[in-house]
């Protein structure tokens, strides 16, 4: 067995567009769970949909996915041969401003919650919004009721200062799903390295995106220039707080990207993405195993590898995850 066939890996966001086409390759990728993407812009009803939708690809594909509710959901995944689907949106707006919907998504199964999706809304800033307000009044009792079912805080795509607040106001840990450093390429969507040490510091954990645009050298990057991005997140949060947030838009169309980067979907243009080539190896979600073999080219000790590709999610989920009932 090779040391990617014995980890537990786990993927801290991806969007890809959903097909069984998608999930094979997740599993040949040796995935044994993953964040799926199931609410960007959209509001509450179309959130639902979303939610149903997946109750429906998890029945219909059960000999590929399995659904995570629980850690220990993630090992059963693994053990029997399945990819475990986390359900995330990468907004808030789903529960359309009514917090008694927070609980009520957490028993359909949602498990992780980013604040903002680049711009503004009743939580708080965006990292593309021209003027970051910080976290609201809203915002926090927002983030106590996510503290309080066990949901995960994500704050991938949120301002600096509303990020910085966020990671305050919480009584959990929180993280960045998919996130590269600042400091490597100077773009809207990164991090600084002051504010990857802040969540670090305060027990959160950073999923390292190699999404294209975000890397230095774009449509030409390799794997190796992602391991760059991991080990500059290393060297700056420990390697107790750093995992794999990959971002992957397999199969997504130009229709699809422009829906992410336009204001709620369909106003002004928020970033130039253009075509995205992932890197040589990395390609499609199947190529997992050969990030795992850079990372032994690297001399990477295993247990630190162990940690990046999915042990430092499981204690993050670990610390966050519970049954609001107390059970």
């Amino acid at each position: 067995m090779s040391l990617h066939e014995s980890l537990t890996v786990i993927d801290g966001l991806i969007v890809s567009r959903w097909s069984r086409s998608v999930f094979e390759s997740m599993r040949r990728g040796g995935i044994a769970a993953a964040n799926c993407t199931c609410s960007v812009w959209e509001g509450l009803e179309p959130s639902l949909h979303a939610v149903a939708q997946w109750k429906v690809r998890l029945r219909e594909h059960a000999d590929l996915l399995a659904p995570v509710h629980r850690v220990e959901d993630i090992a059963r995944a693994k053990e029997t041969g399945r990819v475990g689907v986390i359900l995330g949106w990468q907004n808030s707006t789903g529960f359309a401003d009514h917090l008694p919907y927070v609980a009520l998504f957490h028993e359909l199964g949602l498990r992780v919650v980013q604040l903002t999706y680049h711009t503004a809304n009743s939580a708080g800033s965006g990292c593309l919004e021209s003027r970051d307000g910080g976290l609201t009044d809203f915002g926090r009792d927002l983030v106590a009721e996510l503290n309080r079912v066990g949901i995960l805080i994500d704050l991938s795509h949120v301002g600096s200062r509303t990020a910085e607040e966020a990671i305050l106001a919480s009584g959990q840990p929180v993280a960045y799903t998919h996130c590269a450093p600042k400091a490597l390429k100077d773009h809207p969507r990164n991090k600084t390295d002051a504010e990857l040490r802040f969540i670090a510091e305060r027990g959160g954990v950073v999923g390292v995106t190699m999404f294209p645009p975000f890397m230095p050298r774009g449509n030409d990057s390799t794997i190796d220039d992602y391991l760059d991005a991991i080990e500059h997140t290393v060297n700056l949060c420990g390697e107790d707080h750093v995992a794999i947030g990959t971002d992957f838009t397999q199969d997504v169309d130009a229709d699809g990207i422009r829906y992410f980067t336009l204001d709620k979907g369909t106003g002004r243009r928020l970033l130039e993405v253009g075509e995205v080539r992932n890197p040589p190896g990395f390609e499609r979600l199947d190529g997992f195993p050969n990030l795992t073999a850079a990372m032994e080219r690297r001399r990477w000790p295993e247990p630190r590898i162990a940690k990046l590709l999915g042990g430092n999610w499981l204690r993050l989920f670990g610390e966050v995850w519970r049954d609001p009932a107390g059970r």
